[in-house]
């Protein structure tokens, strides 16, 4: 077997492996970087991600009037975190969070030409217990697979770059201990079992994401208070993100916390053009549209409404008799709220053409309903609501949706909104003009409308379930990112990174995340574990 040494071994080649990589270079360190995926997916799941983080503080934040601060944030943190005694890495990592993310995440990419919307979302307000207080979701302009692009660039064009060496299609499935420290990693060419390699390094990085890509793990681990897992979920990870590194951590002393914490969505449709089994797609659900169970009936008896407490949503759903829900709606309002978590359905801001999206944003995203009215099944259009019933039952290959139910409720709503705005008595319409009252959220809610309404085009039913995301639990670290063992002491030689840590701490989101604190949650670990390393060296 061929043996290599390396000043640091990086597992998983992700943006919180690009950014430890890239921080390693800087001190002239040999790095070698490894990655169970090709070439073209270099920069992982961040590459396909919107672009959104949570950012405390800001000057952008200050040129909207919002008054933020690390102690509102924090406080805001630790109410969705519902943190236990014991979570004292988490708890220190929330306060590393609140109080780094400006100058670390913020100044620091803008430092590399990355720029931010000038606008700022405001997500995950809480329904029963208080979550941003402020809007704090800045998206980057160019989404994150501009994000990817930039730090391609600056590995593959480094002054230091012949010290790095990148491995694709490699899949580490061991570590290796040698006198109580870790001293590299075994693998293997991925699909190829007797191809094996053999990395020696003085420090190990693991950077490999979550478990949720593996359904199977995502069941065994599901958070027991909220019962039996769905039987049917769509996959919005990837397979590559299964665990199979954490195992090995654990074989070897690093303490693996709160698995049972994940951040999931409650919109996801089968991904049109699939890559791998029960490939998702996260549709950002409409504010405006009805929720509807299996029967045709509203989900309640409080309404579902996005934009408040994902988590709470999927809780809701995932207690449902069946696995899946509907979104019933019409043309205007798909064309101003629908959207599509990610890169690849947003090419306006991928691509940085600001007067397209500006055009989408003042006269509707007419293109990305015509594009899921053409490739997905699950995106039914209609011109009137039996025909769309019809399509419904069609696609369940049963007769659950009752036309005169389903219209009762559409019925029955509709007539609430005609009586005008001195009657409205409904919680989803108080939600929906409290989000129209921010400035960002008003250009991308409708104001509420009747929708058995001629004037507002056909109608449209979503059908919708779970989609697994991000693993909020991981390999337990310090404030160094060093993995810790159960009673808290440092591995020595070993480090995680990212969402394999669980963005810090092994859960630093608790509970609930706030949103957006994923991207530079990896961004934050990872410059912490290179500072380590770099002062060791």
């Amino acid at each position: 077997m061929e043996i290599k040494k390396y000043d640091v071994t990086i597992i998983g080649a992700g943006i919180a492996g690009m950014v430890a990589a890239y921080e390693c270079l800087n001190k002239g360190l040999k790095v070698l970087l490894i990655d169970r995926n090709t070439k073209e997916h270099f920069g992982g799941l961040a590459k396909l991600s919107f672009g959104g983080m949570a950012l405390v503080n800001t000057p952008l934040q200050r040129r909207l009037g919002i008054k933020d601060s690390p102690s509102i944030a924090l406080k805001d943190w630790h109410s969705f975190a519902n943190f236990k005694k014991e979570d004292r890495f988490p708890k220190l990592w929330a306060e590393m969070y609140v109080n780094e993310s400006l100058g670390q995440v913020y100044h620091w990419l803008y430092g590399f030409g990355l720029k931010f919307f000038p606008a700022v979302n405001w997500v995950e307000r809480g329904m029963y217990q208080s979550g941003n207080s402020v809007p704090r979701y800045h998206v980057l302009w160019g989404t994150g697979h501009r994000l990817v692009e930039r730090f391609q660039e600056l590995l593959l064009q480094h002054q230091n770059v012949r010290k790095l060496e990148i491995i694709f299609e490699c899949k580490v499935t061991d570590l290796i201990k040698e006198n109580e420290k870790i001293i590299g990693c075994t693998a293997e060419k991925e699909g190829i079992k007797n191809q094996k390699f053999r990395f020696h390094s003085d420090f190990t990085i693991v950077a490999t994401g979550g478990i949720t890509g593996n359904l199977e793990a995502v069941r065994n681990n599901w958070y027991k208070p909220w019962g039996k897992a769905p039987n049917e979920m769509l996959n919005g990870s990837h397979p590559f993100a299964d665990g199979l590194v954490h195992t090995a951590v654990s074989r070897l002393g690093g303490n693996v916390t709160h698995l049972d914490k994940m951040w999931n969505y409650a919109a996801g449709i089968p991904h049109p053009k699939p890559e791998f089994d029960h490939h998702g797609l996260s549709l950002i659900p409409c504010k405006s549209a009805l929720w509807l169970d299996h029967t045709g009936n509203r989900i309640g008896p409080e309404p579902l409404v996005t934009g408040y407490d994902t988590n709470e949503l999927c809780r809701r759903i995932s207690s449902l008799e069946k696995p899946y829900t509907w979104q019933v709606l019409n043309w205007k309002i798909a064309s101003k709220e629908l959207a599509v978590s990610g890169s690849e359905h947003n090419p306006m801001i991928r691509d940085r053409k600001l007067f397209s999206f500006l055009k989408e944003i003042l006269f509707g995203n007419h293109r990305l309903i015509h594009q899921l009215k053409k490739e997905s099944d699950h995106f039914i259009v209609a011109d009137d609501l039996q025909t769309l019933v019809k399509e419904m039952n069609h696609l369940n290959q049963d007769s659950s949706i009752d036309y005169d139910v389903i219209h009762d409720v559409i019925r029955s709503y509709d007539e609430m909104i005609k009586r005008g705005k001195s009657f409205w008595n409904d919680e989803q319409i108080r939600k929906i003009q409290q989000a129209r009252a921010w400035r960002s959220e008003k250009f991308r809610t409708c104001s509420p409308k009747p929708i058995l309404n001629a004037n507002s085009g056909p109608l449209i039913a979503i059908k919708l379930r779970l989609i697994t995301r991000k693993s909020l639990g991981g390999i337990q670290t310090d404030l160094e990112s060093r993995v810790l063992d159960p009673l808290g002491n440092p591995i020595p030689g070993l480090y995680a990174i990212g969402e394999a840590a669980g963005f810090g701490g092994g859960g630093a989101s608790g509970f609930k995340s706030l949103e957006g604190t994923f991207l530079s949650g990896c961004i934050l670990t990872a410059r912490s574990a290179a500072k380590s390393i770099c002062s060791l060296k």
